[in-house]
């Protein structure tokens, strides 16, 4: 029985993944000066990011039932069984409306096979646990087997990022202002990583070189087999600085492969330019 993979946008993964087979994603929406978009469909991250610089805050809202209801009534009357990795519930409701969808196209028409998985990780963390899954599906996996990898990798994967202003995380609920307060004094630099699907400050240093340098510390002590993994770098419209970090990693771990690509608009209208995001299994 054909399998469907669904992930959504906050994957940060390009729009050229979801053309292949077996895949599709849903866009989350983000709210400009008036406007509504969907997420790489009608707005591509380079323009949020300008419109940040130009100091408007973005909103974002999470992707529509509509696009739920259409998708999910489209595999259960072809009789496919299907697998949602979601955007962590912790940063967005898009896990919690899946399921509401879920479980009401399931009373008109009650074979759905449909798991819908918190996978608790943001940005190319949660971009690399989709890859993943479909890597395994391709191989030939099984539900079940997907379904494993898809759990293994979300409940292993290390986001370690940091940010310019933490007033863009703070405004939009997703750090405590206390947290905030200290973001653009003095040259700090905020570094964070995520608990539990939920974005927590570990320390603040000065400069970028230290935090950099702090990076590659927690990398070497969190990480399993380094040599063995690809590795993710996200960054919010700053590519030299998330060339210099992957410069850094292959000199420290050589790993298999470093995967860059930008932050995408849903998740860049929370964390702002400059942001630097680094991803790997624990």
């Amino acid at each position: 029985m054909t399998v469907k993979l669904f992930a959504d946008s906050a994957s940060d993964l390009p729009k050229e993944f979801f053309k292949q087979d077996n895949i599709e994603f849903f866009p989350l929406k983000v709210h400009i000066e008036g406007q509504d978009y969907e997420d790489l469909i009608s707005i591509e991250p380079k323009k949020v990011f300008d419109k940040i610089r130009e100091g408007h805050m973005p909103k974002t809202s999470q992707v529509s039932p509509e696009s739920f209801l259409k998708k999910f009534t489209e595999i259960a009357e072809k009789g496919e069984k299907g697998i949602y990795v979601a955007f962590s519930s912790q940063l967005s409701g898009t896990y919690q409306t899946a399921v509401m969808i879920r479980d009401q196209v399931k009373e008109e028409h009650p074979g759905l096979d449909l798991t819908i998985i918190d996978s608790k990780c943001a940005s190319l963390g949660y971009g690399l646990v989709v890859k993943s899954a479909l890597t395994a599906l391709n191989a030939g996996a099984d539900h079940q087997e997907i379904i494993d990898t898809i759990n293994y990798q979300a409940e292993h994967m290390e986001h370690l990022f940091t940010v310019e202003d933490l007033d863009y995380l703070a405004k939009g609920g997703r750090v405590s202002k206390a947290s905030a307060f200290l973001g653009g004094l003095l040259n700090i630099k905020p570094l964070l990583h995520v608990e539990d699907g939920k974005l927590v400050p570990i320390e603040k240093l000065r400069g970028k070189k230290k935090l950099l340098k702090r990076i590659l510390e927690l990398m070497e002590e969190r990480g399993s087999d380094l040599s063995k993994q690809t590795i993710a770098i996200s960054h919010g419209d700053d590519e030299e600085l998330a060339f210099e970090m992957k410069k850094m990693i292959e000199e420290k771990f050589s790993p298999k492969n470093v995967y860059i690509n930008i932050i995408g608009c849903a998740i860049g209208s929370h964390t702002g330019t400059g942001t630097l995001a680094v991803f790997f299994l624990r």
